[in-house]
């Protein structure tokens, strides 16, 4: 069962090119920004390390204000190719030594199935947030996360992730956290 277990000392969430240019032509994107947000704000409470990359900034623009409030600066890596696991972040990512990653982003079928697929090659623990990843279309997002979970991926959603990383009720940081899923 410990494939299917979240712990805050083994992970660091990842996303992928929430960007407003890309956003504006995504059906769920209000939906993916709100969770991420949450997603953000426990990685904060929590103190799990956060990595974002953005496809080609120069055309798609920055990441979503709303995310980029949330974010390091130095965090953000740019990219043109598709996978975000570039030569650049396998470096970034092996100073994190974490080996659990929280997926999350823009485009299910193309960015974040390519990322996935690389990273599970290269024997990380994919955990993707399915409400906090979209694509398009709804049939490009369904077979993005049927292929990405064919390779082997969990597949999740926010509140469960919220609930397996705190693990109990009563305490000061569920009363906190609780509070961004009501």
């Amino acid at each position: 069962m410990h494939k299917f277990t979240l712990d805050r000392k083994d992970i660091f969430l990842f996303v992928i090119d929430i960007q407003d240019r890309l956003a504006r032509v995504m059906e769920f994107k209000d939906q993916v920004i709100e969770n991420n947000v949450t997603l953000l704000k426990t990685a904060k409470e929590m103190d799990f390390p956060v990595i974002a990359t953005e496809q080609y900034p120069q055309g798609l623009g920055r990441t979503s204000p709303e995310l980029l409030a949330l974010m390091d600066e130095g965090n953000i890596f740019s990219k043109n190719c598709f996978t975000a696991y570039t030569d650049e972040l396998v470096e970034k990512l092996k100073t994190l030594g974490r080996k659990k990653v929280l997926l999350t982003g823009m485009e299910t079928h193309i960015c974040v199935f390519q990322t996935a697929r690389d990273l599970i090659n290269d024997g990380y623990e994919v955990f993707v947030v399915k409400d906090a990843v979209c694509s398009r279309s709804k049939e490009n997002y369904l077979n993005g996360l049927d292929l990405i979970q064919s390779m082997g991926a969990v597949i999740t959603n926010t509140e469960t992730v919220l609930y397996d990383l705190m693990k109990v009720s009563g305490t000061a940081e569920f009363k906190k956290l609780s509070q961004l899923i009501k």
